[in-house]
């Protein structure tokens, strides 16, 4: 390859929220560099393909995944070192998958906890920090908890899901009144099942709109501010 040419590849951040923990989705490397380390799934960028199609195309190829909930370019890392072997950039990007889905995975794939990742290779662990920092800016001001909490849910669980999305507390009773105010969220007719402690059911509630739109351009949810 001319040294003014470099091979593009894309990655994808793959995030579920899985036993109230934010995961992401790795596979482990087999051969050097980095042999044994843990890496996001991608690959290269075909002459004549898009960005987004090539992210698409190897994460279909690595794991049967039915549907992303969410897709979105996060950023290109352009670092000369970045691979020992050659000159290589990556676009990365970030992908939620509802809780509900349970993709199956090859022998060499796992989810691990986004704040205990294993050794990972390359700026891998990097660019999942950058995509958990997206991930808690846009849960502020758009309605993408869409993306990583059940159709339909109660506040609790709901909660429990911005929680593990954010990385510290957050109030029930604020993040209801956040997200009714906005109207992101809205009640539906049902109920949950009495809790075994004789406590009343809960409502159930629903995301109001199933694909992403900015709800308040300038929102952030801090530490304290849902807590």
């Amino acid at each position: 390859m001319p040294a003014d040419c470099f091979r593009h590849e894309a990655l994808g951040v793959v995030f579920q929220v899985r036993d109230k923990r934010l995961e992401v989705l790795l596979w482990q490397r087999a051969e050097p560099p980095f042999e044994g380390a843990w890496a996001l799934p991608g690959g290269t960028l075909r002459a004549g393909e898009r960005l987004g199609a090539s992210a698409s195309r190897h994460l279909a190829a690595k794991v049967d995944i039915p549907e992303i909930a969410h897709l979105e370019q996060l950023e290109t890392r352009s670092d000369p070192a970045r691979d020992p072997r050659e000159r290589v950039l990556a676009t990365a990007y970030l992908a939620l998958v509802a809780p509900e889905s349970r993709p199956r995975l090859p022998a060499d794939t796992a989810w691990h906890p986004v704040d205990q990742l294993p050794d990972c290779a390359f700026d891998h662990a990097s660019i999942i920090g950058s995509a958990r920092e997206r991930l808690r800016a846009k849960l502020s001001y758009t309605n993408i908890g869409f993306a990583i909490a059940p159709e339909t849910f109660t506040i609790s669980r709901l909660r429990d899901t911005y929680a593990a999305a954010l990385g510290h507390p957050v109030s029930a009773t604020n993040l209801q009144r956040i997200l009714t105010r906005r109207g992101v969220i809205e009640p539906t007719a049902d109920v949950s099942r009495p809790a075994s402690n004789g406590g009343r059911p809960a409502t159930v509630y629903r995301f109001a709109v199933r694909e992403l739109v900015i709800t308040n351009p300038f929102a952030a949810f801090r530490p304290g501010a849902v807590s």
